[in-house]
Protein backbone atom coordinates (compact mmCIF):
# COMPACT_ATOMS: atom_id res chain seq x y z
CA UNK A 1 0.00 0.00 0.00
CA UNK A 2 1.17 3.53 -0.69
CA UNK A 3 1.78 5.69 1.81
CA UNK A 4 0.07 9.17 2.27
CA UNK A 5 1.94 11.98 0.89
CA UNK A 6 3.50 15.40 2.86
CA UNK A 7 4.28 17.96 0.00
CA UNK A 8 6.32 20.96 0.79
CA UNK A 9 6.61 23.64 -1.38
CA UNK A 10 9.35 26.54 -0.93
CA UNK A 11 11.01 28.42 -3.87
CA UNK A 12 14.45 29.11 -1.44
CA UNK A 13 16.23 25.81 -1.88
CA UNK A 14 18.03 26.03 1.39
CA UNK A 15 14.46 26.53 3.07
CA UNK A 16 13.21 23.69 0.92
CA UNK A 17 16.12 21.04 1.80
CA UNK A 18 15.93 22.25 5.32
CA UNK A 19 12.26 21.64 5.68
CA UNK A 20 12.31 18.05 3.94
CA UNK A 21 15.37 17.23 6.14
CA UNK A 22 13.15 17.94 8.86
CA UNK A 23 10.34 16.12 7.82
CA UNK A 24 12.16 12.84 6.22
CA UNK A 25 13.65 12.88 10.04
CA UNK A 26 9.75 12.78 11.62
CA UNK A 27 7.55 11.25 9.11
CA UNK A 28 9.53 9.39 6.75
CA UNK A 29 8.21 5.72 8.49
CA UNK A 30 4.30 6.57 7.77
CA UNK A 31 4.84 8.94 5.34
CA UNK A 32 5.83 9.37 1.84
CA UNK A 33 7.67 13.00 1.75
CA UNK A 34 7.70 14.88 -1.57
CA UNK A 35 8.86 18.54 -2.52
CA UNK A 36 8.29 20.87 -5.30
CA UNK A 37 10.50 24.58 -5.92
CA UNK A 38 7.09 26.60 -6.61
CA UNK A 39 3.79 26.75 -6.34
CA UNK A 40 3.38 26.01 -10.47
CA UNK A 41 5.51 22.76 -10.05
CA UNK A 42 3.66 21.56 -6.91
CA UNK A 43 0.48 21.82 -8.52
CA UNK A 44 1.60 19.92 -11.62
CA UNK A 45 2.62 17.42 -9.13
CA UNK A 46 -0.89 17.32 -7.25
CA UNK A 47 -2.95 16.89 -10.22
CA UNK A 48 -0.44 13.76 -11.56
CA UNK A 49 -0.87 12.78 -7.75
CA UNK A 50 -4.67 12.81 -8.20
CA UNK A 51 -4.53 11.12 -11.43
CA UNK A 52 -2.66 8.28 -9.81
CA UNK A 53 -5.15 8.17 -6.95
CA UNK A 54 -2.35 8.85 -4.28
CA UNK A 55 -3.25 10.19 -1.16
CA UNK A 56 -2.03 14.14 0.05
CA UNK A 57 -2.36 14.65 4.10
CA UNK A 58 -0.73 17.59 4.64
CA UNK A 59 0.79 20.52 2.31
CA UNK A 60 3.31 22.96 4.10
CA UNK A 61 3.84 25.70 1.56
CA UNK A 62 5.70 29.22 1.72
CA UNK A 63 3.47 32.55 1.43
CA UNK A 64 6.07 34.59 -0.27
CA UNK A 65 6.90 32.77 -3.21
CA UNK A 66 6.89 33.81 -7.16
CA UNK A 67 4.15 33.94 -9.60
CA UNK A 68 2.13 31.93 -7.02
CA UNK A 69 1.75 32.71 -3.22
CA UNK A 70 0.99 30.09 -0.84
CA UNK A 71 -2.51 31.05 -0.49
CA UNK A 72 -2.82 31.31 -4.20
CA UNK A 73 -1.16 27.50 -4.69
CA UNK A 74 -3.72 25.89 -1.69
CA UNK A 75 -6.69 27.11 -3.07
CA UNK A 76 -6.62 25.05 -6.13
CA UNK A 77 -5.03 22.24 -4.37
CA UNK A 78 -7.81 22.24 -2.37
CA UNK A 79 -10.16 21.65 -4.58
CA UNK A 80 -8.56 18.62 -5.55
CA UNK A 81 -7.53 16.93 -2.23
CA UNK A 82 -10.18 18.99 0.07
CA UNK A 83 -9.16 16.55 2.73
CA UNK A 84 -5.74 17.38 2.83
CA UNK A 85 -3.88 19.50 6.21
CA UNK A 86 -3.00 22.98 4.99
CA UNK A 87 0.29 24.84 6.94
CA UNK A 88 1.62 27.94 5.60
CA UNK A 89 5.26 29.00 6.24
CA UNK A 90 5.15 33.06 7.15
CA UNK A 91 7.44 35.62 7.67
CA UNK A 92 6.38 37.96 10.89
CA UNK A 93 4.87 40.49 7.89
CA UNK A 94 2.73 38.42 6.74
CA UNK A 95 0.78 37.22 9.65
CA UNK A 96 -2.49 39.15 8.63
CA UNK A 97 -2.27 36.91 5.64
CA UNK A 98 -2.26 34.02 7.10
CA UNK A 99 -4.71 35.08 9.63
CA UNK A 100 -7.37 35.98 6.49
CA UNK A 101 -6.46 32.94 4.69
CA UNK A 102 -8.60 30.66 8.14
CA UNK A 103 -11.59 31.89 7.03
CA UNK A 104 -10.70 32.28 2.89
CA UNK A 105 -9.30 28.57 2.35
CA UNK A 106 -9.94 27.23 5.45
CA UNK A 107 -5.99 27.24 6.79
CA UNK A 108 -5.44 24.17 9.27
CA UNK A 109 -1.91 26.37 10.79
CA UNK A 110 0.22 28.97 10.12
CA UNK A 111 4.29 28.55 11.14
CA UNK A 112 6.48 31.36 11.64
CA UNK A 113 9.89 31.05 10.27
CA UNK A 114 12.00 30.02 11.40
CA UNK A 115 10.98 26.71 13.14
CA UNK A 116 13.57 25.97 14.95
CA UNK A 117 13.85 23.38 16.95
CA UNK A 118 11.46 21.25 15.06
CA UNK A 119 10.60 19.39 18.20
CA UNK A 120 9.19 22.61 19.47
CA UNK A 121 7.64 24.22 16.54
CA UNK A 122 6.76 22.14 14.17
CA UNK A 123 6.06 18.34 14.86
CA UNK A 124 3.94 18.97 17.61
CA UNK A 125 1.63 21.39 15.28
CA UNK A 126 1.91 18.40 12.36
CA UNK A 127 1.38 15.79 14.63
CA UNK A 128 -1.65 17.03 15.99
CA UNK A 129 -3.07 17.68 12.14
CA UNK A 130 -1.60 14.35 10.81
CA UNK A 131 -3.71 12.02 13.07
CA UNK A 132 -6.97 14.32 12.49
CA UNK A 133 -6.33 13.58 8.90
CA UNK A 134 -5.68 9.94 9.50
CA UNK A 135 -9.17 10.12 12.11
CA UNK A 136 -11.07 11.26 9.57
CA UNK A 137 -10.14 10.53 6.12
CA UNK A 138 -10.48 6.88 5.46
CA UNK A 139 -8.19 4.75 3.24
CA UNK A 140 -10.09 1.75 2.95
CA UNK A 141 -7.49 0.05 0.09
CA UNK A 142 -6.49 -3.25 1.58
CA UNK A 143 -8.76 -2.53 4.94
CA UNK A 144 -12.05 -3.59 6.26
CA UNK A 145 -14.57 -4.53 3.52
CA UNK A 146 -18.68 -3.74 4.93
CA UNK A 147 -21.34 -5.50 2.16
CA UNK A 148 -25.08 -4.57 2.87
CA UNK A 149 -27.69 -2.76 1.45
CA UNK A 150 -28.13 1.06 2.56
CA UNK A 151 -32.10 -0.07 3.85
CA UNK A 152 -30.46 -3.05 6.17
CA UNK A 153 -30.78 -1.03 9.73
CA UNK A 154 -27.87 -3.70 11.09
CA UNK A 155 -25.67 -2.29 8.06
CA UNK A 156 -25.94 1.10 9.84
CA UNK A 157 -25.60 -0.02 13.05
CA UNK A 158 -22.09 -1.66 12.22
CA UNK A 159 -20.72 0.86 10.01
CA UNK A 160 -21.74 3.84 12.30
CA UNK A 161 -19.76 1.74 15.24
CA UNK A 162 -17.12 1.38 12.92
CA UNK A 163 -17.14 5.06 12.19
CA UNK A 164 -17.55 6.53 15.74
CA UNK A 165 -14.77 4.31 16.51
CA UNK A 166 -12.31 5.47 14.09
CA UNK A 167 -12.41 2.70 12.13
CA UNK A 168 -11.35 2.88 8.33
CA UNK A 169 -13.83 0.76 6.22
CA UNK A 170 -14.98 0.59 2.85
CA UNK A 171 -18.99 0.21 2.11
CA UNK A 172 -19.94 -1.82 -0.81
CA UNK A 173 -23.56 -1.69 -1.55
CA UNK A 174 -24.84 -4.79 -2.57
CA UNK A 175 -27.38 -3.21 -5.09
CA UNK A 176 -24.71 -0.79 -6.79
CA UNK A 177 -21.48 -2.52 -6.49
CA UNK A 178 -20.26 -5.19 -8.56
CA UNK A 179 -17.22 -5.98 -6.12
CA UNK A 180 -20.38 -6.39 -3.03
CA UNK A 181 -22.22 -9.56 -5.35
CA UNK A 182 -18.79 -10.87 -6.51
CA UNK A 183 -17.61 -10.80 -2.91
CA UNK A 184 -21.52 -13.11 -1.98
CA UNK A 185 -20.64 -15.15 -4.94
CA UNK A 186 -18.17 -16.80 -3.02
CA UNK A 187 -20.18 -18.39 -1.16
CA UNK A 188 -23.05 -18.74 -3.15
CA UNK A 189 -24.40 -21.82 -1.74
CA UNK A 190 -25.45 -19.60 1.28
CA UNK A 191 -28.55 -16.77 1.71
CA UNK A 192 -26.38 -13.33 1.99
CA UNK A 193 -26.91 -12.08 5.34
CA UNK A 194 -26.07 -8.73 5.65
CA UNK A 195 -24.06 -7.00 6.88
CA UNK A 196 -20.88 -9.38 5.92
CA UNK A 197 -17.63 -8.23 6.73
CA UNK A 198 -14.12 -9.11 4.71
CA UNK A 199 -10.86 -8.63 6.76
CA UNK A 200 -7.75 -8.43 5.10
CA UNK A 201 -6.55 -11.58 6.72
CA UNK A 202 -9.26 -13.54 4.59
CA UNK A 203 -11.72 -13.85 7.81
CA UNK A 204 -15.43 -12.46 7.36
CA UNK A 205 -17.79 -11.88 10.01
CA UNK A 206 -21.46 -12.35 9.45
CA UNK A 207 -23.84 -9.78 11.08
CA UNK A 208 -21.47 -9.93 14.23
CA UNK A 209 -22.21 -8.37 17.33
CA UNK A 210 -20.35 -5.22 18.36
CA UNK A 211 -18.84 -7.24 21.05
CA UNK A 212 -17.46 -9.35 18.21
CA UNK A 213 -16.66 -7.05 15.93
CA UNK A 214 -14.64 -5.12 18.37
CA UNK A 215 -12.71 -7.45 19.42
CA UNK A 216 -11.46 -8.63 15.70
CA UNK A 217 -10.84 -5.05 14.86
CA UNK A 218 -8.16 -4.91 17.71
CA UNK A 219 -10.50 -3.33 20.36
CA UNK A 220 -10.00 -3.94 24.37
CA UNK A 221 -13.82 -5.71 25.60
CA UNK A 222 -12.16 -7.88 28.98
CA UNK A 223 -10.66 -5.79 32.03
CA UNK A 224 -6.90 -6.77 32.73
CA UNK A 225 -7.54 -6.44 36.24
CA UNK A 226 -10.55 -7.83 38.95
CA UNK A 227 -10.27 -4.59 40.87
CA UNK A 228 -9.86 -0.85 40.43
CA UNK A 229 -9.69 1.91 42.13
CA UNK A 230 -12.44 3.57 40.05
CA UNK A 231 -14.83 2.16 37.53
CA UNK A 232 -16.28 4.86 34.66
CA UNK A 233 -19.46 3.23 33.33
CA UNK A 234 -19.77 5.65 30.02
CA UNK A 235 -17.16 6.90 27.63
CA UNK A 236 -18.92 10.01 27.20
CA UNK A 237 -17.07 13.61 27.48
CA UNK A 238 -17.79 13.34 31.27
CA UNK A 239 -16.39 9.49 31.36
CA UNK A 240 -13.41 10.14 28.78
CA UNK A 241 -12.26 13.41 31.45
CA UNK A 242 -12.55 11.48 34.76
CA UNK A 243 -10.47 8.72 33.14
CA UNK A 244 -7.42 11.36 31.95
CA UNK A 245 -7.75 12.96 35.42
CA UNK A 246 -8.14 9.56 37.40
CA UNK A 247 -5.11 8.20 35.59
CA UNK A 248 -2.68 10.44 35.26
CA UNK A 249 -3.20 11.12 39.18
CA UNK A 250 -2.08 7.28 39.97
CA UNK A 251 -5.73 5.79 40.27
CA UNK A 252 -6.34 2.18 39.16
CA UNK A 253 -9.03 3.21 36.57
CA UNK A 254 -11.14 1.71 33.93
CA UNK A 255 -13.86 2.89 31.55
CA UNK A 256 -16.47 0.71 30.39
CA UNK A 257 -18.27 1.66 27.41
CA UNK A 258 -21.56 -0.66 26.02
CA UNK A 259 -21.18 0.98 22.63
CA UNK A 260 -18.63 3.26 20.68
CA UNK A 261 -17.10 5.89 22.69
CA UNK A 262 -17.94 9.78 22.82
CA UNK A 263 -21.54 9.58 23.78
CA UNK A 264 -23.90 12.17 21.85
CA UNK A 265 -20.93 14.68 21.88
CA UNK A 266 -18.97 11.77 19.91
CA UNK A 267 -22.03 11.75 16.88
CA UNK A 268 -21.96 15.41 16.67
CA UNK A 269 -20.47 16.83 13.13
CA UNK A 270 -19.15 20.02 14.40
CA UNK A 271 -18.94 21.40 17.93
CA UNK A 272 -17.98 25.12 17.09
CA UNK A 273 -18.35 26.86 20.66
CA UNK A 274 -15.91 24.52 22.24
CA UNK A 275 -12.66 26.62 23.37
CA UNK A 276 -9.59 26.58 22.41
CA UNK A 277 -10.88 24.69 18.62
CA UNK A 278 -11.91 28.42 16.41
CA UNK A 279 -12.35 26.43 14.17
CA UNK A 280 -14.67 23.91 15.47
CA UNK A 281 -14.01 20.49 16.12
CA UNK A 282 -16.10 17.46 15.08
CA UNK A 283 -17.28 14.92 18.07
CA UNK A 284 -15.03 12.22 16.95
CA UNK A 285 -11.88 14.02 16.73
CA UNK A 286 -12.51 15.28 19.97
CA UNK A 287 -13.24 11.94 21.26
CA UNK A 288 -10.21 10.19 19.52
CA UNK A 289 -8.05 12.99 21.28
CA UNK A 290 -9.59 11.97 24.92
CA UNK A 291 -9.11 8.28 24.02
CA UNK A 292 -5.53 8.88 23.17
CA UNK A 293 -5.05 10.98 26.52
CA UNK A 294 -6.79 8.39 28.58
CA UNK A 295 -4.69 5.48 27.28
CA UNK A 296 -1.25 7.36 27.62
CA UNK A 297 -2.07 8.29 31.19
CA UNK A 298 -3.05 4.20 31.99
CA UNK A 299 -6.54 4.75 31.89
CA UNK A 300 -8.03 0.93 30.42
CA UNK A 301 -10.91 1.91 28.29
CA UNK A 302 -13.00 -1.26 27.47
CA UNK A 303 -15.67 -0.98 24.36
CA UNK A 304 -18.81 -2.66 23.36
CA UNK A 305 -18.93 -3.96 26.91
CA UNK A 306 -22.20 -3.28 28.48
CA UNK A 307 -22.44 -2.90 32.41
CA UNK A 308 -25.60 -5.17 33.75
CA UNK A 309 -25.82 -3.95 36.87
CA UNK A 310 -24.48 -2.36 40.12
CA UNK A 311 -24.14 -3.92 43.47
CA UNK A 312 -22.66 -2.45 46.74
CA UNK A 313 -21.10 -4.71 49.68
CA UNK A 314 -19.58 -3.38 52.61
CA UNK A 315 -16.59 -0.86 51.30
CA UNK A 316 -16.67 -2.60 47.99
CA UNK A 317 -19.04 -1.80 44.70
CA UNK A 318 -19.14 -4.56 42.02
CA UNK A 319 -20.40 -3.55 38.10
CA UNK A 320 -21.85 -7.10 36.40
CA UNK A 321 -21.01 -7.01 32.57
CA UNK A 322 -22.52 -8.32 29.82
CA UNK A 323 -20.71 -11.57 29.87
CA UNK A 324 -21.50 -12.53 33.20
CA UNK A 325 -18.32 -11.41 35.47
CA UNK A 326 -17.83 -8.67 37.86
CA UNK A 327 -15.21 -5.96 38.62
CA UNK A 328 -14.94 -4.46 41.82
CA UNK A 329 -13.29 -1.39 43.22
CA UNK A 330 -13.97 1.14 46.29
CA UNK A 331 -15.78 4.03 43.61
CA UNK A 332 -18.13 4.06 40.67
CA UNK A 333 -18.77 7.16 38.27
CA UNK A 334 -21.89 6.78 36.54
CA UNK A 335 -21.60 8.67 33.19
CA UNK A 336 -24.02 7.03 31.21
CA UNK A 337 -25.65 10.20 29.57
CA UNK A 338 -28.71 10.07 27.89
CA UNK A 339 -30.40 7.96 24.97
CA UNK A 340 -32.27 9.84 22.52
CA UNK A 341 -36.03 10.09 22.88
CA UNK A 342 -37.73 7.40 20.35
CA UNK A 343 -40.55 8.90 18.07
CA UNK A 344 -43.86 7.25 18.44
CA UNK A 345 -44.84 7.89 14.66
CA UNK A 346 -46.84 6.00 12.57
CA UNK A 347 -44.56 3.88 9.77
CA UNK A 348 -41.52 4.58 11.85
CA UNK A 349 -40.52 1.06 12.78
CA UNK A 350 -39.43 -0.30 9.82
CA UNK A 351 -37.54 2.74 8.69
CA UNK A 352 -35.15 3.06 11.58
CA UNK A 353 -31.63 2.18 10.20
CA UNK A 354 -32.82 2.41 6.92
CA UNK A 355 -33.52 5.96 5.80
CA UNK A 356 -34.56 7.11 9.25
CA UNK A 357 -32.10 7.84 11.69
CA UNK A 358 -31.38 8.66 15.54
CA UNK A 359 -28.67 11.56 15.27
CA UNK A 360 -26.56 12.68 12.78
CA UNK A 361 -25.55 9.05 11.25
CA UNK A 362 -22.27 10.57 9.65
CA UNK A 363 -22.04 7.07 8.24
CA UNK A 364 -24.38 7.75 5.86
CA UNK A 365 -24.68 11.40 5.08
CA UNK A 366 -23.16 11.13 2.00
CA UNK A 367 -25.66 8.31 0.51
CA UNK A 368 -28.10 10.77 0.32
CA UNK A 369 -26.19 13.27 -1.66
CA UNK A 370 -28.40 15.38 -3.68
CA UNK A 371 -31.47 13.93 -1.93
CA UNK A 372 -33.84 15.62 -0.04
CA UNK A 373 -33.70 15.02 3.63
CA UNK A 374 -35.69 16.61 7.41
CA UNK A 375 -33.80 16.96 10.25
CA UNK A 376 -36.76 16.84 13.49
CA UNK A 377 -35.73 18.31 16.69
CA UNK A 378 -34.79 22.49 17.40
CA UNK A 379 -31.78 22.49 19.20
CA UNK A 380 -28.15 22.81 19.19
CA UNK A 381 -27.54 18.63 18.26
CA UNK A 382 -30.48 19.47 15.27
CA UNK A 383 -28.64 22.64 14.02
CA UNK A 384 -25.64 20.61 13.56
CA UNK A 385 -26.84 18.05 12.33
CA UNK A 386 -29.01 20.08 9.69
CA UNK A 387 -25.27 22.04 8.57
CA UNK A 388 -23.41 18.88 8.26
CA UNK A 389 -25.77 17.10 6.26
CA UNK A 390 -26.41 20.56 3.78
CA UNK A 391 -22.62 19.58 2.44
CA UNK A 392 -24.58 16.26 0.74
CA UNK A 393 -28.14 16.62 0.48
CA UNK A 394 -29.58 19.23 -2.00
CA UNK A 395 -32.49 20.17 0.41
CA UNK A 396 -32.16 20.28 3.89
CA UNK A 397 -35.90 20.64 6.02
CA UNK A 398 -35.61 21.80 9.88
CA UNK A 399 -38.97 20.18 11.21
CA UNK A 400 -39.74 21.96 14.58
CA UNK A 401 -43.08 21.96 16.84
CA UNK A 402 -42.13 25.51 18.60
CA UNK A 403 -41.98 28.69 17.25
CA UNK A 404 -38.66 29.49 17.08
CA UNK A 405 -35.68 28.04 17.09
CA UNK A 406 -34.06 30.61 19.38
CA UNK A 407 -35.75 28.38 22.26
CA UNK A 408 -33.21 26.01 22.35
CA UNK A 409 -30.59 26.64 19.55
CA UNK A 410 -27.26 28.56 19.95
CA UNK A 411 -27.83 32.24 18.15
CA UNK A 412 -23.90 30.82 16.35
CA UNK A 413 -26.06 28.36 14.72
CA UNK A 414 -29.64 29.84 14.06
CA UNK A 415 -26.92 32.07 12.01
CA UNK A 416 -25.27 29.94 10.27
CA UNK A 417 -28.36 28.14 9.08
CA UNK A 418 -30.20 31.35 8.31
CA UNK A 419 -26.80 31.89 6.01
CA UNK A 420 -26.89 27.94 4.18
CA UNK A 421 -29.15 27.93 0.95
CA UNK A 422 -30.22 24.38 0.99
CA UNK A 423 -31.76 24.59 4.93
CA UNK A 424 -35.14 25.38 4.86
CA UNK A 425 -36.87 25.69 8.31
CA UNK A 426 -40.63 24.57 9.41
CA UNK A 427 -41.51 25.95 12.87
CA UNK A 428 -45.17 25.21 14.32
CA UNK A 429 -44.79 21.90 12.41
CA UNK A 430 -45.18 18.15 13.40
CA UNK A 431 -43.91 14.61 11.78
CA UNK A 432 -47.11 12.63 11.83
CA UNK A 433 -46.16 9.88 9.71
CA UNK A 434 -43.50 7.50 7.70
CA UNK A 435 -44.85 6.39 4.14
CA UNK A 436 -42.53 3.49 2.45
CA UNK A 437 -40.61 0.10 3.13
CA UNK A 438 -38.14 -0.80 2.69
CA UNK A 439 -37.12 3.00 2.46
CA UNK A 440 -38.63 6.26 3.14
CA UNK A 441 -40.68 7.60 0.23
CA UNK A 442 -43.02 10.47 2.35
CA UNK A 443 -43.96 11.82 5.50
CA UNK A 444 -46.54 13.97 6.44
CA UNK A 445 -46.57 17.32 7.81
CA UNK A 446 -48.98 19.37 10.05
CA UNK A 447 -48.76 22.70 10.95
CA UNK A 448 -50.33 23.83 14.42
CA UNK A 449 -50.67 27.36 13.66
CA UNK A 450 -53.12 26.58 10.43
CA UNK A 451 -54.08 23.48 10.93
CA UNK A 452 -52.91 22.45 7.03
CA UNK A 453 -51.36 18.67 6.74
CA UNK A 454 -49.16 18.59 3.83
CA UNK A 455 -47.17 15.39 2.06
CA UNK A 456 -43.73 15.56 0.95
CA UNK A 457 -41.51 13.57 -0.51
CA UNK A 458 -38.39 12.62 1.50
CA UNK A 459 -35.46 10.39 0.84
CA UNK A 460 -34.40 10.56 4.58
CA UNK A 461 -34.80 11.53 8.23
CA UNK A 462 -32.68 12.52 10.94
CA UNK A 463 -34.20 12.91 14.39
CA UNK A 464 -32.90 15.03 17.35
CA UNK A 465 -35.84 15.45 19.19
CA UNK A 466 -33.86 15.53 22.98
CA UNK A 467 -33.18 12.50 25.34
CA UNK A 468 -33.77 10.35 28.34
CA UNK A 469 -31.46 9.35 30.72
CA UNK A 470 -29.66 6.06 30.45
CA UNK A 471 -29.84 5.01 34.57
CA UNK A 472 -31.39 1.82 34.34
CA UNK A 473 -28.21 -0.50 35.09
CA UNK A 474 -28.42 1.59 38.90
CA UNK A 475 -32.04 -0.06 39.36
CA UNK A 476 -33.17 0.95 42.64
CA UNK A 477 -29.37 1.30 44.50
CA UNK A 478 -29.29 5.47 43.46
CA UNK A 479 -32.13 7.97 44.07
CA UNK A 480 -33.43 9.66 40.52
CA UNK A 481 -35.89 12.42 40.24
CA UNK A 482 -39.34 11.54 38.61
CA UNK A 483 -37.43 11.50 34.91
CA UNK A 484 -35.37 8.72 35.91
CA UNK A 485 -32.27 11.36 36.03
CA UNK A 486 -29.89 11.10 39.00
CA UNK A 487 -29.91 12.92 42.15
CA UNK A 488 -26.76 13.93 43.48
CA UNK A 489 -25.30 15.84 46.27
CA UNK A 490 -27.71 18.90 47.61
CA UNK A 491 -30.30 17.53 45.64
CA UNK A 492 -30.73 14.31 47.60
CA UNK A 493 -31.56 16.70 50.71
CA UNK A 494 -35.51 16.73 51.47
CA UNK A 495 -36.97 19.40 53.86
CA UNK A 496 -33.28 19.43 55.12
CA UNK A 497 -32.82 15.77 55.47
CA UNK A 498 -29.88 13.70 54.48
CA UNK A 499 -31.10 11.09 52.33
CA UNK A 500 -32.39 7.49 53.64
CA UNK A 501 -28.97 4.88 54.95
CA UNK A 502 -27.22 7.83 54.62
CA UNK A 503 -24.76 6.46 57.86
CA UNK A 504 -21.83 9.00 57.22
CA UNK A 505 -21.08 12.63 59.58
CA UNK A 506 -20.44 14.32 56.27
CA UNK A 507 -22.86 15.42 53.89
CA UNK A 508 -22.84 13.60 50.09
CA UNK A 509 -20.32 15.30 48.21
CA UNK A 510 -21.41 17.66 45.29
CA UNK A 511 -21.70 14.59 42.19
CA UNK A 512 -22.09 11.86 45.24
CA UNK A 513 -25.45 9.92 45.23
CA UNK A 514 -26.73 8.61 48.23
CA UNK A 515 -24.84 5.60 48.31
CA UNK A 516 -21.11 7.06 49.50
CA UNK A 517 -18.54 6.11 46.98
CA UNK A 518 -21.29 6.18 44.06
CA UNK A 519 -20.85 9.12 41.74
CA UNK A 520 -22.71 10.86 38.71
CA UNK A 521 -21.49 13.23 36.25
CA UNK A 522 -22.56 14.58 32.53
CA UNK A 523 -26.17 14.17 31.20
CA UNK A 524 -27.25 11.71 33.38
CA UNK A 525 -27.71 14.07 36.56
CA UNK A 526 -30.95 15.81 37.53
CA UNK A 527 -29.98 19.21 36.88
CA UNK A 528 -27.06 18.99 35.06
CA UNK A 529 -26.39 21.69 32.21
CA UNK A 530 -26.04 20.07 29.37
CA UNK A 531 -23.17 21.10 27.01
CA UNK A 532 -19.80 19.76 26.40
CA UNK A 533 -17.85 21.70 28.54
CA UNK A 534 -20.11 21.48 30.94
CA UNK A 535 -19.61 17.80 31.22
CA UNK A 536 -15.98 18.16 30.91
CA UNK A 537 -15.45 19.63 33.65
CA UNK A 538 -17.92 17.35 35.59
CA UNK A 539 -15.73 14.53 34.69
CA UNK A 540 -12.38 16.71 36.32
CA UNK A 541 -14.41 17.77 39.89
CA UNK A 542 -15.66 13.86 39.98
CA UNK A 543 -12.05 12.32 40.17
CA UNK A 544 -11.49 15.06 43.12
CA UNK A 545 -14.54 14.28 45.19
CA UNK A 546 -13.00 10.43 44.60
CA UNK A 547 -9.70 11.36 46.19
CA UNK A 548 -11.53 12.96 48.95
CA UNK A 549 -13.90 9.76 49.75
CA UNK A 550 -10.88 7.54 49.21
CA UNK A 551 -8.87 9.50 52.12
CA UNK A 552 -11.59 8.26 54.45
CA UNK A 553 -12.33 4.74 53.91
Amino acid sequence: MNKPIILAIDDEPQVLNAVARDLQAQYQGDYQIMRAASGTEAMDAVKELKRRNLAIALFLVDQRMPNMTGIEFLTEAVKLYPEAKKVLLTAYADTDVAINSINKIDLDYYLMKPWDPPEERLYPVLDDLLDDWVGSVPIPYGGIRVVGTLWSAKSHYVKDFLARSQVPYQWLDIEKDEEARNLLEMDADQEPRFPTLFFPDGSKLVDPDLSTLANKVGMTTRAKKPYYDVIIIGAGPAGLTAAVYGASEGLKTIVIEKGAAGGQAGSSARIENFIGFPQGISGADLTRRAITQAKRLGAEILTAQEVKGIRVDGPYRYVTLGDGSELSCKTILIATGVNVRQLDTPGIDKLIGASVYYGAATAEAAHYKGGKVFVVGGANSAGQGAMFLSRFASEVTIVYRAETLRNRMSTYLIDQIRQTDNINILTNTELTSFIGEPKLEEITLFNKKNGKKTTEKADAVFIFIGAVPSTEIAGDLVQMDPFKFILTGPDLFIDGKRPKNWNLERDPFILETNVPGIFAAGDVRHGAIRRVASAFGQGAVAVSLIHKYLETV
